[in-house]
């Protein structure tokens, strides 16, 4: 460990290793439950591309793992710490280099802030659409990593459909430049598309350009109360069904409403069963919003307000940010799902969580952007009581068998980790599974980036 550490602090500033046990304990986890965590060897935080080039340099020579990481908001382990392993955290590259309004990109360094992204680019009347709930927090570069997607993505779609071209160090140290700038582009393999999503397993990614838009008008929302989730499910079919393009339709149950308001005192509804929010960001959003209106009241709605103007919008969606923080509160720790189902789909996928819930004896709220059939089950228990923490992970997994047979996917956004790696096999199949160990052979040859994260050796 000593050469380890001499080899480090050779190419680094003093400041930029770390190796106080109590201080590299902080980096040991993201924010994912059941996860098992090791002690790193070392946390480096770099803030040039150079110096990236010599952590992946002196990894591959004494042959030691690396284990890149944001903010560590990410809720699957892919952030977790191995035995011995070097901590590479990218959140001091921090800065945004380019801003063009006319070719519509923004390149940024991994560190960069989601939130801080959004408004300097609203500066300049442009829109970087992918917010996922902990935009305030979680890093471009870990967003690109688990090909993050959030509340606007059933209008404007999610990550990897952002991001133009990437900076990324290879395991042996070499800088690969994958993707573009120019509008079209389809020279080669998509290389780009293939990191996006890859958790750090294939190379660390230092500078990323991505799309924007133009600034959209400010969005007009409603909110519908609803006697049960399978009516709010009917209610987002017919909106889609009618062509609706809404930038926001999220769904809270009955369980995640009531949290919120214990948390926060925000006056949402407590009798509903499901609360779907709906909004546009049209230059008139009125019409839609009154045709929405109508559907939701022909789907079972017992009441739908909409929100007089842009501020009351804000408070109803910064109430469906909250859920997550809100469920958390209600027992010691949460196991958070992330099932994408079709659309169609929608209300079996509620209803039999609803039913998970219900035979294992546990409070199980979902929230949900059920414009695109992302349900995030939150199972509530207490790892302290052996068989509620049993119980929580075989619900947990009936969760996700669910939403496989549904046709959907064990993950929408929040990416494989170490949580759902046993998982990743169901879906892709045996030899799906083998073409993509060849992928990672190819990138990471020693096995040294993230190993035993997404997929097993």
């Amino acid at each position: 460990m000593g050469d380890l550490i001499g080899r480090l602090r050779d190419g680094l500033p003093e400041d930029a290793v770390l190796t106080d046990p109590d201080v590299m304990r902080s980096y040991a986890t993201d924010m994912a439950s059941f996860c098992a965590a090791g002690a790193p060897g070392a946390v480096v935080l770099p803030r040039t591309v150079e110096q990236v080039q010599h952590v992946m340099r002196t990894a591959t020579a004494l042959r030691v793992p690396v284990v890149p990481q944001g903010a560590r908001t990410g809720l699957s382990g892919a952030a977790n710490a191995l035995d011995g392993c070097i901590v590479l955290s990218l959140v001091k590259m921090d800065r945004i280099v380019e801003i063009d309004p006319v070719d519509r990109v923004a390149v940024v360094e991994p560190g960069v802030v989601n939130a801080d992204l959004s408004r300097a680019v609203a500066e300049q009347g442009l829109y970087y659409p992918p917010d996922p709930s902990s935009w305030e927090q979680c890093t471009i570069g870990g967003n690109i990593g688990t090909a993050s997607g959030g509340l606007c993505c059933v209008k404007y779609g999610v990550t990897a459909e952002y991001v133009l071209g990437l900076d990324v160090v290879l395991a042996d140290g070499r800088l690969l430049k994958t993707g573009r700038r120019t509008a079209k582009g389809v020279a080669g393999y998509d290389l780009t598309r293939l990191f996006v999503g890859s958790e750090g397993s294939l190379g660390v990614i230092v500078r990323a350009v991505l799309a924007l838009r133009p600034e959209p008008p400010q969005q007009l929302a409603l909110a519908a109360e609803f006697p049960s989730v399978a009516a709010a499910c009917e209610a987002v079919c017919r909106i889609m069904r009618r062509g609706h393009a809404p930038s926001l339709l999220e769904l809270m149950d009955g369980t995640t409403v009531r949290a919120v308001n214990s948390m926060a005192r925000m006056g949402l509804p407590e009798s509903t069963e499901a609360l779907l929010l709906a909004a546009f960001d049209t230059p008139d959003p009125g019409p839609d919003l009154a045709a929405v209106a109508e559907l939701c009241r022909e789907a079972g709605a017992t009441e739908v307000v909409p929100a007089e103007d842009a501020a009351e919008s804000d408070l109803l969606l910064q109430a469906r940010r909250m859920s997550l923080p809100a469920l958390e509160t209600l027992r010691p720790a949460t196991m958070i799902d992330d099932v994408c189902v079709p659309r169609s789909r929608l209300a079996e996928m509620l209803d039999g969580t609803a039913a998970v819930a219900e035979r294992h004896g546990l409070t199980i709220g979902v929230c949900a952007h059920a414009g695109d059939g992302n349900t995030h089950p939150v199972v509530c228990f207490d790892p302290a009581d052996p068989d509620e923490a049993r119980r929580a992970r075989e619900s947990f997994d009936e969760i996700m068998a669910l939403g496989l047979k549904l046709g959907g996917t064990i993950t929408g956004e929040h990416g494989v980790g170490l949580l759902k790696k046993e998982w990743l096999a169901k879906e892709l199949g045996p030899v799906a599974l083998e073409m993509q160990r060849g992928i990672k052979q190819v990138f990471d040859p020693l096995g040294l980036l993230n190993p035993g994260k997404v997929l097993d050796a």
